[in-house]
């Protein structure tokens, strides 16, 4: 048999006029009872939007963006001169530079390090502005977590 706590003699003691509360140990049935636990109190948990919403990914997604655009165009953008330069150009490809090389041997032949330079570029960006806000927004979410595993 279960012995309800929460019976209309505890309504009846709570809405009593004399201020005495439910916890009031003269309102037990037996003087040995335990007094029944307080009922939690609210946690004051200021109001944060969630990761996802946050303005700092809005700054992440335009720096991966702009990493994204600058390598591209530096790598893709050297390749396509290249390729007008072929189309439209065959005087200035087939013409010598320096001991019979031909200007387009030798701009195919800089293409190598322009991508290793549009590489440098990427990581370059990478490290100084990217990271940074990823390592925060990534600090962040994982305070949140233990935040919300606290409660």
């Amino acid at each position: 048999m279960s012995h309800d706590l929460s019976g209309p003699a505890d309504s009846a003691a709570s809405s009593d006029p004399s201020g005495l509360s439910p916890r009031d140990p003269s309102h037990l049935t037996y003087p040995w009872q335990p007094l029944p636990p307080e009922p939690p109190r609210p946690r004051h948990v200021p109001h944060r939007e969630p990761v996802g919403h946050h303005s700092d990914l809005r700054v992440l997604r335009g720096a991966y963006r702009l990493q994204r655009r600058t390598a591209t165009l530096t790598a893709l953008g050297y390749f396509t001169v290249f390729l007008v330069l072929s189309a439209f150009a065959p005087g200035v490809m087939t013409s010598t530079v320096a001991d019979g090389v031909p200007a387009g041997l030798l701009l195919a032949l800089l293409q190598l390090p322009v991508t290793w330079l549009a590489i440098a570029l990427y990581e370059h960006t990478a490290r100084r502005h990217v990271d940074p806000l990823a390592d925060r927004i990534r600090r962040t979410a994982e305070l949140d977590a233990r935040r919300r595993t606290v409660r």
